[in-house]
Order: structure tokens, then sequence, then C-alpha cells
């Protein structure tokens, strides 16, 4: 069964074995949304979710206290693609998007996205180029024209500014 990778325990959370968790989702409420999750190769029951700015704080039901809790830091939690609920036209999980090819507007090669780091007013692509350096992209629809997850190629308009070279 194929998995998406929803979030990444960061910290406990009090003493009664919640835990924080940066999503990988755009909409950490999400989270809300789903009654178990992977962990550590087992399935997990979520007791309850509440949110703290961008980062969702779960407690789950292998977690009974604050040590409990500690054990789990960096821990990452998965979801059955099959469980997964309905996106919005180009909108995409995390996972999707690391490994693919960007090609300039010219069908030059630039890179390969590596990381996405989610910013206040939108995510930032991290790209890999081909001499080892990265550079950081903006992910809104200015700089990214197309996505193909089935062709592993995404098609990017460069600015000056933002050009790697």
């Amino acid at each position: 069964m194929e998995k998406i990778k929803l979030g990444k325990i960061t910290a406990p959370v009090g003493i009664r074995g919640e835990v924080r968790v940066y999503p990988y989702t755009d909409i950490p409420e999400r989270f809300s949304e789903i009654d178990e999750l992977e962990l550590d190769g087992r399935y997990v029951k979520i007791e309850n979710a509440r949110y703290m700015k961008d980062m969702a704080v779960l407690k789950l039901s292998c977690c009974p206290d604050r040590n409990a809790a500690e054990a789990l830091r960096g821990k990452e939690l998965f979801l059955d693609k099959d469980r997964l609920w309905e996106v919005p036209e180009d909108t995409y999980f995390v996972e999707e998007l690391i490994g693919l090819k960007l090609y300039s507007e010219s069908g030059e090669y630039v890179g390969e996205l590596t990381d996405v780091s989610h910013g206040a007013a939108q995510d930032i692509y991290i790209i890999g180029k081909p001499d080892g350096k990265s550079f950081m992209l903006p992910a809104v629809r200015e700089f990214i024209k197309d996505v193909d997850l089935d062709a592993r190629r995404m098609t990017v308009h460069l600015i000056e500014g933002l050009d790697p070279k």
C-alpha cells in the first residue's frame, strides 16, 4: 500500500502525551479529518487534534505521557494514499513534488526539487542545481507554469534574480 507523509513530530507539548507536528500539508487542520495514522509501521489513533499557528498538536493513542511523547521526536506520520482527502486542482502533497525535474519555459533543465519550506505567505521550493548548489523558488503561479506528476516534471518561469546561473 502506497503511503503519503503527512507530517513530522517535532516536540512534546505539556505532560499528557501530546505532540507538536510540523504538517506536510498546506492545511494543518486536515488532521481533524483523520482517525488514525501510521507511525513506525503501526497504526495509532488520533484521540484529539488542535492547532497552534501553522502546527498541529495531536494526542495519539500510543502516547500516554510526556516521556512517550519525547521518544517520538523526529518521527514521521503517514497515511495510506487511498485514504487521502480530495485536494483542489493544482494542489499537491509535498511527497509528490520531491524529486520533480524542473525545466525552464524554453526547455532548459534547471534542477531537481529537493525540499519544500512552508513560508508565511507561500511555500518555497528548494531546487538542487546540477552543479550541487541550490536556490529557492516561491511556489506561486507566476513562477510555476506546469506540474506533470506522471512525467515527474515541472515547468517554471525564472525571472532575473531567481535565475539559478
